[in-house]
C-alpha cells in the first residue's frame, strides 16, 4: 500500500499538532503525513536494532506497525534495547515494546507475534505489510526474512551490527539486489560470533537503527535516494562511513518457495559435528566443582579458557587463564602442559561451549579433562552470586 487512497486519510487536531514539524517540511508536507499514517510497517525482533527504530517509526506517525519477537526481556538488553526499562526485565519483549510505543503515539495500531519466525508462519505474517525492517541478529532468519520478501515483493530494510561496527542497506527494492546478492552462501556456523560473545557498543545500535528507520520513511514518503543498491559500512570507533556498490546477480538461483534456514545454514550438522566432538567427554556441575574446591584438593588444574578482559570481569578461585585462542594456535597446548606436571585437568569458560571446544583440541594432544558445565554462569547464579553475570 505504498501508493494509498489518500483521500480516505484525515488527521485529527491532535495530529496536526504533533507532526507539526513535519507538516511544515516541502519534501512531506500534509500528502506525506498521511503517507505515514497509511503505512504499515512489519519490524522483525524488539532487540537492539529494533527498539530505536520502532520508537522513531511511531512518533513519526506510522498508522500500523506489527513487531514479531518471542524473546523476554533481560538486564544485558538494557545497555541497547532502549524500547525496554528495568520493570519489563523477565517480561515479553513485545508487551514491553507496545507500551513504550503506545505512551509515544496512541494512535498507532501495533500488530503482535509473540512467536518464532518460520518458513510456516514467514509468509502470513509479512503479507498484510508494506515494508518489512530486519532486526534479527542471526543468519538463519536474516535468510527467511530475505526470502519471504522476495516471493511477496516486499521492500526489506536491513541492518547489522557487531562490537563497534554496522553495516545497512534496503534489500529487494524496485528491482535492487537482496540479501542472498550480499551473501549468496551463509559463512560456517560458528565463524561469525554473536553479539552475547563478542560484544557490541551499545550507541551503536542506535546509529543503524535510526538509519533503518530513516530509509523505512524515505520509501514511504517516496523522497530522497535510499540506500538500494549500496551497502552502508560505519565504524563508530573511527566515526567513518564508507560505502560499497551492491547489484543484483544475474545467475543467482530463483527463490521458489521458503526452505529450511537452519538446514541451509549448517545449524543440524554443526550441533551433530560438536555432539561427536564432545561425546565421551567427562563433565562435572558448578557445585561438584565447588565441593570440589572446598575439600582442599590439589590435585587439579582449574583452567579457564575465557579471553583476559573477561577474566578480569569474573572469575573463578584458584582458576588459571590459557585463552582459547592461545590453545587454537597451539602456543596455549604446551602452557597447559606445563600447568598441569601430572596433575588433572578441569575447564571452564563463561557457558561451556568454548572450554569443551578447547577439551577437544588438548585431547588430540594426549590431555584429557573434564569440562565444568554451564561455566561460570552458572557458578555464579547457582554456588556465588556475588560473583558478576555478564
Amino acid at each position: 500500500m505504498l501508493n494509498p487512497n489518500l483521500e480516505q486519510i484525515q488527521l485529527d487536531r491532535d495530529e496536526y499538532e504533533r507532526y507539526s514539524r513535519h507538516l511544515i517540511l516541502p519534501e512531506v508536507g500534509l500528502e506525506g503525513q498521511k503517507r505515514l499514517k497509511a503505512a504499515s510497517v512489519l519490524c522483525i525482533g524488539t532487540g537492539g536494532l529494533g527498539s530505536p527504530l520502532l520508537l522513531y517509526l511511531a512518533a513519526a506517525g506510522i498508522g500500523r506497525i506489527g513487531i514479531v519477537d518471542f524473546d523476554v526481556v533481560d538486564r544485558s538488553n538494557l545497555h541497547r534495547q532502549i524500547i525496554h526499562g528495568t520493570s519489563w526485565v523477565g517480561k515479553p519483549k513485545i508487551e514491553s515494546a507496545k507500551t513504550r510505543i503506545l505512551e509515544i503515539n496512541p494512535a498507532c495500531q501495533v500488530d503482535l507475534y509473540e512467536v518464532r519466525l518460520s518458513s510456516e508462519n514467514a509468509l502470513d505474517i509479512v503479507a498484510p505489510y508494506d515494508i518489512v525492517v530486519d532486526g534479527t541478529d542471526n543468519f538463519p532468519t536474516r535468510y527467511l526474512v530475505n526470502d519471504a520478501c522476495v516471493l511477496l515483493n516486499k521492500p526489506n530494510v536491513y541492518g547489522s551490527i557487531f562490537r563497534f561496527e554496522g553495516q545497512a542497506t534496503v534489500f529487494n527494492y524496485e528491482g535492487g539486489p537482496n540479501y542472498r546478492d550480499l551473501y549468496p552462501e551463509p559463512p560456517p556456523p560458528g565463524l561469525v560470533p554473536s553479539c552475547a560473545e563478542g560484544g557490541v557498543l551499545g550507541i551503536l545500535c542506535g546509529t543503524i537503527g535510526v538509519i533503518q528507520a530513516t530509509e523505512t520513511i524515505k520509501i514511504i514518503l517516496g523522497q530522497g535516494k535510499t540506500l538500494s543498491g549500496r551497502l552502508l559500512l560505519y565504524n563508530s570507533l573511527d566515526m567513518t562511513f564508507r560505502e560499497l556498490k551492491l547489484r543484483p546477480n544475474p545467475v543467482r538461483p530463483v527463490i521458489e518457495k521458503l526452505i529450511d534456514y537452519e538446514e541451509f545454514c549448517g545449524i543440524p550438522q554443526a550441533k551433530a559435528a560438536e555432539a561427536e566432538e564432545t561425546a565421551g567427554m567427562s563433565e562435572m556441575s558448578v557445585t561438584e566443582l565447588k565441593q570440589l574446591l572446598n575439600s582442599g584438593a590439589d590435585d587439579f588444574v582449574l583452567l579457564d579458557v575465557r579471553n583476559p578482559h573477561e577474566y578480569e570481569i569474573a572469575k573463578i578461585p584458584g582458576s588459571v587463564l590459557v585463552p582459547l585462542p592461545e590453545i587454537e594456535n597451539g602456543e596455549g597446548v604446551a602452557k597447559v602442559k606445563e600447568l598441569l606436571n601430572g596433575h588433572r585437568l578441569i575447564a571452564h569458560c563463561k557457558m561451556g561451549g568454548r572450554s569443551a571446544k578447547a577439551l577437544a583440541i588438548l585431547k588430540e594432544s594426549g590431555i584429557e579433562g573434564t569440562n565444568v558445565s554451564g561455566g561460570i554462569t552458572a557458578w555464579s547464579r547457582e554456588v556465588d552470586p556475588s560473583v558478576p553475570e555478564y
